[in-house]
Formats: C-alpha cells, structure tokens, sequence
C-alpha cells in the first residue's frame, strides 16, 4: 500500500485495518449478463447469384466424386480402394503396398502446399467451396427449406407451437438427413472396405466393426451438418485459428467498401443519397441474413468468414434494384481498398515472393511424385534368411544357403517370373526357378542358392537375387542378401 493511501491512526495513535474487500463471483459481476453466451440459432436466407452457383458446382462435383467412386470397378476390383486388412492400396489401376507409404507423405505435404499456396491468394476457398462442413451443410440446409420455407418459414415455425404440421415437417426433416448421413457413411467405409461386399453385411448385421463405423460417421455427419454448423468451424477447426499466418494485405477477402457505403441508412429509391449525406448501404442487413456464419462483414475482416461470398450476391442483388453499382461487398485486398486499385492492379499483385515460393515447391514436389509413379516398377521382392538352416555342404562339393523370398505381382494381370542370382563365381538357384503370381498378389517361395566349394573367400559375402517378368523387358526387380561361406 502506498503511502498516499495508507489509512490514517486513529485518536488511540492505532491505524485500522481496511475492510475486507467482498468476493464477487464472475458470473455475478455484471449483474443479468451470463459467464458463458447462448449460441443463437442461425437461420440463413437462400440467395442466387454468382458464388451461390459455384458452391452448388462444388457440392455436385465433390458428392459425385465421393459417392460414385466406391462403385467404380477396374480389371474387376473397386477402384480406389484402402484394403488396411489386405495391407495393400488400390488407386485406379495403382497396386502399393505398406512400403509405398512414402507416397502417401507426398501427397498430404502436397495438399498442405496447395491449401498455403491457395490461401494466400484467395483467403479460405477451401472452406467456403469444398470443406465437407461445408459441403454437407449446404445439402442438409437444402433439405431443410424444402421441407421448412425460407429463413422467414422456418423463423415462423422455431417460434410457433409444436402441432401436427411442425411434427411432420420437422420429423421428415430429420428422417432425410438420417438417411443421407447413413449413406454417407457407408460410402466413406466402403473406401476402406469393399462396398460390394459391405453393403450386404450391414444390410444383414453381419460385420459388427463395420456397422460400428458406419454409424460413426453417420452420426458425425447428422450432428456436425445438422445440429452444430458454423460452430464446428468457429470453434472446432484449427484452420480458422492460423488462417491469419497465411494472410498478408495482397490476399483475396470478401470485403466490404465502407468508403461507398458509409454512412449506411435506408432510403428510398430514386433518392440523391448522396445530398442527404448518405453512403450506398441502405442498411437492409440482406448480407448478414444470407451469412452462413452470421457474422456482418460490414464489420470488417473476422476469423469467421469463410469467404463463401453468399454476402457479395446479396449486396449485389440490392444494387441492382437501387440502381448502384455493383461491388458494395467484394472481393478485394486490404491494399486494393486502401489505395483504391482496380481489378488488373489487384491480379498483377497476386505473384508475389510467398506465392511464387508456394507455387515453386508445389510444382517441384508434384512433378517428383508423378514422376516417381511412372517411373515406378510394379514388382516387389523381399528375401529373408532362413534362420534354421544359415549355410551347409550339399552333395556334389555345393555351399548352399536358404532363403525365403517374398513377390508382390503389382500389376492387374497374372505375371511369371525367372529368378537368378549373382556376386559368387558359379552362384545358382538350385531350386525351382519360375514362380507364378496371380494379379495383386504376394507369394512366399523357398530359394536355395548354391556355390561351388572354394568359390569364395570364408564368410559372408553380398549377392543380388534378381526377379524378372517372362515376357515383358522392363519388369525386374533385385534384392540384395548376403551368402555365407562356412570355414
């Protein structure tokens, strides 16, 4: 305590405690405010336009894409298939293995790069077009103003009584989006479990695991799309959180000119706005309503926006009617609005050293990985030691040694392959050396390999044991071992 403020003795010359100070609660500090905010309902109003269309291109063309591929076949077998029993991958022709898994790497850094690289140009495509939150809101909102209205209907029917028409409205509702989320995650097991053969099973509670999953993410599906929408992307997923690392002044953002709109009010049409010391906002809130976030982006740049521009219809759609020009609410940079840039000065803004770092490193990365695919040879061969038998003499003076030889046929046909072997003078394959392997299969085999007595030094001594396809030139595949020599 300060000097300043210390208390003063009293006429007995003792200075008095100050009072105890009283414990308020947090809760109760500010009397009628709650520690914690009730999540308001977002009911958005539906709008056309430009961006309404291009999320509803991304919806066809993501769904086509996630529910038709399972039932696509190749050479008779799914086409993308994850088979984690198998331990083997099938992507569109593609057979790889465990070992392969290098190439799944690649790819999440690759899509890493892509969601930096786009991001930084265009702020948050991928939430507001292509995000499977997204996405399957747009579907169960879609379903929701069929059966409910429009945002005005459904307001209506949130604060009306529950009677027979409610019940069925809301009751086929929730009925459809049950459906599409089972659908949904039967489809999204069916990549990992062949969906021919999964269908059936659930149909008859035959693959308790598979069952289990499928309502996993139907369940995910109903609570995330149905029930918790824009709060799964204000508070649930990390990106909205670190978008801002990858923004900078030169980004793409749905932003609105408060130089234009400001002072905002209504009016009506026809009048000189600008004699009654008005802005081209008219204040009719139609960019809030159609917010799927509900944020207003009059309000400047918020975590929240997921760049979906339904805000950028709708101010559009109110200046054409008013007679204003378009653009009240566009996309633009923080750089393009302050110092007024048009379209083609924003565009020659976009190559700038983080994009082209970005863009370098995709291309680089992508370019390697495809090239490694092509270049890839669909022939695995692993050879292991039989541990009971290391070396021994044979008949007719022979060193032989025993392997265990591993062949994965990654091709969509039945391959036969010639196995030979080099390092040691006069070194064989004293076993059988042809070996069949049906289309994306693995077969273990039993290799004896054998030297002439002296060929070579006591000890251990490297070899290749070399696998190539009868017929076709450019299918071979070695694996190094060693060849042991007793003393």
């Amino acid at each position: 305590m300060s000097e300043r403020t210390k208390p003063l003795p009293d006429e007995t010359g003792r200075t008095p405690r100050p009072a105890p100070r009283k414990v308020i609660p947090i809760a109760q500090e500010a009397e009628g405010t709650p520690l914690f905010e009730a999540r308001r309902k977002i009911q958005p109003r539906s709008i056309a336009g430009r961006f309404a269309r291009w999320r509803w291109a991304l919806v066809w063309l993501t769904q086509l894409f996630f529910y038709g591929v399972p039932w696509l076949q190749i050479h008779g077998r799914q086409a993308l298939l994850f088979d984690l029993e198998q331990r083997r991958f099938y992507i569109f022709g593609w057979l790889l293995y465990p070992q392969d898994f290098i190439y799944l790497a690649v790819l999440l850094i690759v899509s890493a790069l892509a969601l930096f690289l786009f991001t930084t140009v265009a702020g948050r495509l991928w939430c507001g077009f292509s995000c499977p939150q997204t996405v399957y809101t747009e579907i169960f909102m879609w379903v929701e103003r069929r059966l409910e209205g429009d945002r005005s209907a459904r307001l209506r029917l949130d604060a009306s009584g529950w009677g027979l028409e409610k019940l069925a409205r809301r009751g086929g509702k929730h009925a459809l989006w049950l459906l599409i989320a089972l659908w949904t995650g039967l489809s999204f097991v069916g990549y990992f479990v062949p969906i021919r053969s999964l269908l059936p099973e659930v149909l008859a509670f035959t693959g308790p695991w598979q069952i289990f999953w499928v309502l996993f993410y139907a369940l995910a599906t109903y609570g995330n799309a149905g029930f918790l929408r824009e709060q799964v992307c204000k508070h649930m997923c990390p990106y909205a959180r670190f978008q801002s690392a990858m923004f900078d002044r030169d980004t793409l953002i749905v932003t609105y000119d408060a130089a234009r709109g400001e002072a905002r009010g209504p009016r009506p049409k026809g009048l000189d706005h600008r004699a009654q010391g008005l802005g081209e906002c008219i204040d009719c809130t139609l960019c809030v309503q159609v917010c799927p976030a509900g944020i207003d982006i009059r309000d400047g740049l918020q975590y929240e926006c997921i760049g979906c521009g339904l805000c950028i219809d709708a101010c559009n759609s109110v200046m054409d009617r008013m007679h204003y020009p378009r653009g009240l609410i566009r996309l633009s940079t923080q750089n393009g609005m302050a110092r007024g840039w048009r379209q083609g000065e924003l565009v020659r803004r976009i190559l700038r050293p983080r994009v082209l770092v970005y863009g370098a490193a995709l291309a680089a990365i992508s370019t390697a990985m495809a090239a490694s695919l092509a270049l890839r040879t669909p022939l695995k061969l692993d050879v292991v030691r039989d541990r009971s038998t290391l070396s021994r003499i044979v008949g007719g003076g022979q060193i032989e040694n025993i392997y265990r030889i591993q062949i994965g046929n990654a091709t969509e046909r039945d391959q036969r392959y010639t196995l030979s072997a080099a390092g040691i003078e006069g070194l064989r394959v004293a076993s059988d050396t042809e070996v069949e392997v049906g289309a994306a299969q693995d077969r273990w085999v039993v290799v004896r390999l054998q030297a002439p007595y002296g060929a070579a030094q006591p000890g251990s001594h490297g070899v290749e044991i070399t696998a190539a396809a009868v017929g076709e030139a450019g299918l071979v595949q070695q694996a190094h071992t060693t060849f042991l020599v007793p003393r």
